[in-house]
């Protein structure tokens, strides 16, 4: 199995750059620079980036970027996925200079997302300073946050996660959208080698974006406060209200990216010591809140 770090970054399309910068700057709080294929870099943290959005004639999520700690460890992940079958597509010089990285290997998953696997990332180190005061961001060795995926081939790109790329089940849920006696929509829970609950996260149902969410984290609870503030007075839609899971302990509210998918913008994610962590099965998404009626409400809005 693969040794998975963290997660590194995510690459999304757009038909509309600008409206990407100003939401990344105005309502994120990151920084942002042109990058060489004619699109965004969206920094963080130290890294030259951890959203990479490229122009396209969609708006979706397009990638998500696996990070190993060296070339040994990216040496073993291609023999695991050699043997496992997949189809992997080397990066040649131009795409590891586009990702600031030594390599870069692409493959997808059996329910068709696209990931990619990389080491050695280049960077400035150049101080990262929020343009809206944000004042830092939870990433490091644990990674730029975490990514949830559909699954609509469930079982198999479950099996794909633990037996080829090496994550480890945090927990489970059940989703009955229509109650209990409606049909259930798993969704599982991954963590890698670090200490987030979770990195990825496979729901068995499609999305037209090509993501349900992505999670960034912030230090402290204002930061958190700020950017509910930002997000309306930049009449961003909100997808689900303030609230705190249950399974991570994440306090967060969710909002639309331009890429329509999700952006969770939260603090205080639980950082857990696998040696002694039970994996559940948790029957409610939240302690409190997250109340994501708001986000079909708030659609029906704008269209009226």
């Amino acid at each position: 199995m693969m040794n998975i770090s963290g997660l590194a970054y995510v690459v999304a399309e757009t038909t509309d750059l600008a409206k990407w910068k100003n939401y990344a700057e105005g309502v994120l709080g990151m920084m942002t620079a042109p990058s060489p294929d004619g699109g965004l870099y969206v920094r963080m943290d130290e890294r030259q980036y951890r959203f990479a959005v490229q122009p396209g004639a969609r708006d979706a999520y397009v990638v998500s970027g696996w990070e190993v700690t060296g070339r040994a460890d990216f040496d073993h992940a291609l023999q695991v996925l050699q043997g496992a079958g997949v189809e992997v597509s080397m990066g040649d010089a131009a795409q590891c200079r586009l990702r600031c990285v030594q390599q870069v290997a692409g493959f997808k998953d059996p329910s068709g997302n696209r990931h990619e696997l990389v080491w050695g990332f280049r960077s400035d180190f150049a101080h990262f300073a929020s343009p809206m005061g944000v004042s830092r961001f939870v990433t490091g060795n644990i990674g730029m946050g975490h990514t949830v995926l559909p699954a609509p081939d469930f079982e198999k790109t479950v099996e794909f996660a633990t037996q080829v790329m090496g994550f480890g089940l945090s927990d489970i849920f059940n989703f009955q959208p229509a109650g209990p006696d409606g049909p259930t929509l798993p969704i599982h829970f991954f963590h890698c080698n670090n200490a987030r609950h979770h990195s990825l996260a496979f729901a068995g149902f499609p999305a037209e974006s090509g993501c349900v969410h992505v999670m960034v984290e912030v230090e402290n609870m204002p930061e958190v406060g700020r950017g509910l503030d930002r997000m309306a007075a930049h009449q961003v839609q909100q997808t689900a209200t303030l609230g705190q899971h249950t399974n991570d302990k994440m306090i967060s509210f969710y909002m639309r990216s331009p890429s329509n998918f999700d952006i969770e913008y939260g603090y205080g994610g639980a950082v857990v010591d696998w040696r002694e962590h039970i994996t559940h099965e948790f029957t409610r998404v939240s302690l409190w809140g997250h109340d994501f009626s708001v986000g079909q409400r708030s659609a029906v809005n704008a269209v009226a």
